[in-house]
């Protein structure tokens, strides 16, 4: 990732602040249209995302199943895995556990073998962004890193809304992440990766559900540590092909 050199009159802290130099533009566009489709391989690129909450885990060790249950069965902000989504630019306001920006004047996090620190709580505000992404994945650490300092010990949630014309049943939900990440359909838990992994794509699979005619919500939160953060996700038929004949939405 680019770094921010240290001028005079600036504090080291403003290396670790916010990296405008990363052109986010080449990863996420803003939501300009009223639906999108998804790319030529099925995944879902129109996301609205939150900005990252800090969550401090030096390590992503802890991933295990019953941790991320924990700590995704939090309520974080009003309306969450529910049917009305927020909107772009909406802002949301919450007590998060503090942690100072990480060193990165070598090029990646610093002094994550020292002794933990401890942790302040502090209020936050974090808003909501529609994006669509320009890849299969949706780089994650690219948008926390153009808005942030909060991109390592972090949660991201998104949702989307997946629009069909009609009933399709027999499909997966097919996710890959980095690093563990929960998946809800309609409401539903449809998938959870756990432990510490990389992202690959169609990585693991929900039983078969149906996408019901019309709105369908989809919502995913990510989890990760001192590491780079994306996900990937599709809708497979029976014989593991893209399902496409779907719109996406962020209303």
């Amino acid at each position: 990732m680019g770094l921010m050199l240290l001028m005079p009159g600036f504090s080291a802290r403003a290396q670790v602040y916010a990296d405008r130099s990363i052109q986010l533009d080449k990863y996420l566009v803003p939501v300009t249209t009223p639906t999108a489709t998804p790319d030529a391989q099925g995944f879902l690129g129109r996301w609205l995302l939150l900005e990252p909450i800090s969550k401090p885990n030096r390590s992503n060790t802890v991933f295990v199943d019953s941790y991320i249950r924990e700590v995704f069965g939090q309520q974080y902000f009003k309306g969450q895995l529910g049917d009305v989504l927020p909107k772009d630019g909406d802002k949301v306001k919450m007590t998060v556990e503090y942690q100072p920006p990480v060193n990165l004047q070598g090029g990646r996090p610093m002094g994550f073998g020292m002794e933990p620190p401890k942790y302040e709580q502090k209020k936050v505000t974090l808003k909501w962004h529609a994006f669509d992404s320009k890849m299969p994945n949706v780089k994650l650490f690219r948008f926390a890193t153009n808005l942030t300092e909060d991109r390592y010990g972090v949660i991201f949630w998104a949702v989307t809304v997946v629009n069909c014309e009609e009933d399709i049943p027999n499909v997966r939900l097919a996710v890959g992440s980095n690093s563990a990440s929960m998946w809800w359909v309609n409401g539903e838990e449809a998938v959870i990766l756990s432990g510490d992994r990389r992202r690959v794509m169609d990585d693991c699979a929900s039983p078969r559900l149906t996408l019901k005619k019309g709105r369908n919500v989809i919502w995913g939160a990510v989890i990760n540590g001192p590491g780079m953060s994306d996900f990937c996700c599709r809708f497979i038929d029976e014989a593991g092909n893209p399902v496409k004949n779907i719109t996406l939405s962020t209303k």
